[in-house]
């Protein structure tokens, strides 16, 4: 007969006392012998006892340790049955799943590199944890150092002071030693006069647009060789008392600084009112106090507009602070006139238009206005600079900066 398959632990109980065999063909009354005297083949599985039905129950319960199987082999009534066999299957398994034999330790040997290299690692990690995951992190690619090499100087990540980037530029050179100066003369200009009259708004509008781009065209190269980055003023036309990035304007030609980087600020009411009147007067009215106001805008381009300011709000004391402002309005003055001698071809001051433009010049000296403030230079002053703008057309000779102070009075 095949031996039976060896039992799974924990499926069955150990030993015992054990009823009457099912199938034993017995008399009654007659005891079945017991296990440890049994001629059954060893290794033969025991049988669960069932107590009789009114018979004594155990005097003491089994002695069992979970579902393992006890090497002492303690029966249900206490007594010990030593051992079991040697070849026993059952007790076999259980060693096996339960008692298993310990492995054998057997130590590895680590190279030394290795081992620098662990605890080179863990530096790091201890030292700087922070600073090598950012690294590690913020790199495509990380390459771990030789354990055997010298280590190489890392940067702390501590910030460093470092000095500025070139040199700033004073404002008094900004105003002295423009570079807008030795750009040359401006070419000829063919621009001639723009053929909208004064009767309406929009012919003020597009009188003054028609002479932004003349002048734009005339300026951007002189602007551009100079090293400074051109853009046209944008160009509003007002009402009186409307809200610009000026302010409130009544009547008056402003420039001013915005988001759109510069903007020229036009009356028209008062020029479509007095054109009927004197016409070659306001003829002239227009073009010379857009000329002025297209002048601060070069000096807003150059950087000088807001050099001056600066150099103002620090004078020394009010009537410095006056000279200053005269040096400005007139310097914008000259800019413009340089720009009409260029054009004097094409835009011809002559005859009862330049005797309205010269009137203009005498009655604008700060002598002959309302309020007398001296901070856009005398009628002589203006005669000067404009003269001198128209003769020679190029913006080297409007440097008011550096001029003395009795021309700019």
């Amino acid at each position: 007969m095949a031996d039976k398959p060896a039992p799974k632990p924990g499926h069955f109980l150990p030993g015992g006392d054990g009823d009457q065999i099912a199938g034993d063909d017995r008399k009654p009354g007659v005891s079945a012998p017991s296990t440890a005297s049994s001629n059954a083949p060893s290794g033969a599985p025991l049988a669960a006892p069932t107590p009789r039905l009114g018979g004594e129950a155990p005097p003491t319960p089994p002695q069992l340790s979970g579902s393992r199987i006890d090497s002492r082999r303690t029966t249900l009534s206490g007594s010990r049955l030593g051992p079991p066999p040697a070849d026993d299957r059952a007790a076999a398994a259980s060693r096996e799943v339960f008692h298993p034999q310990p492995v054998p330790f057997v130590p590895k040997q680590r190279s030394k590199g290795l081992i620098a290299l662990m605890v080179v690692a863990v530096l790091v990690f201890l030292g700087g944890g922070a600073t090598f995951a950012v690294k590690v992190l913020s790199s495509p690619s990380f390459n771990l150092p030789n354990p055997n090499g010298t280590p190489s100087a890392k940067s702390s990540g501590a910030p460093t002071t470092k000095g500025p980037i070139g040199k700033g530029t004073p404002d008094t050179d900004i105003v002295g030693k423009n570079p807008i100066y030795a750009a040359g003369a401006l070419a000829v200009a063919k621009c001639p006069e723009p053929a909208f009259r004064p009767t309406s708004m929009e012919n003020v509008r597009s009188y003054y647009q028609a002479l932004t781009a003349c002048m734009d065209k005339a300026w951007e190269p002189i602007v551009t060789k100079a090293g400074f980055e051109f853009r046209s003023p944008n160009l509003v036309i007002f009402s009186d008392g409307d809200e610009t990035a000026c302010g409130v304007q009544h009547d008056l030609a402003l420039y001013c600084q915005d988001e759109h980087g510069g903007s020229a600020t036009m009356p028209w009411q008062e020029l479509v009112e007095e054109y009927p009147k004197n016409k070659a007067e306001v003829r002239a009215e227009m073009a010379q106090s857009f000329g002025f106001v297209y002048g601060v805008h070069l000096q807003n381009l150059t950087g000088m507009a807001e050099a001056s300011d600066n150099l103002a709000d620090t004078a020394a004391s009010k009537a410095a602070q006056l000279e200053m402002n005269r040096r400005a309005a007139l310097q914008a003055y000259c800019f413009g006139a340089v720009f009409f001698g260029a054009a004097r071809t094409s835009f011809p001051l002559r005859g009862e238009l330049l005797r309205q433009w010269n009137g203009l010049i005498q009655r604008r000296g700060d002598e002959n206005t309302k309020d007398k403030v001296r901070d856009h230079g005398s009628s002589k002053s203006l005669a000067l600079w404009m003269n001198q703008g128209l003769a020679t057309t190029n913006p080297g000779s409007c440097n008011t900066f550096v001029a003395a102070s009795a021309k700019v009075s």
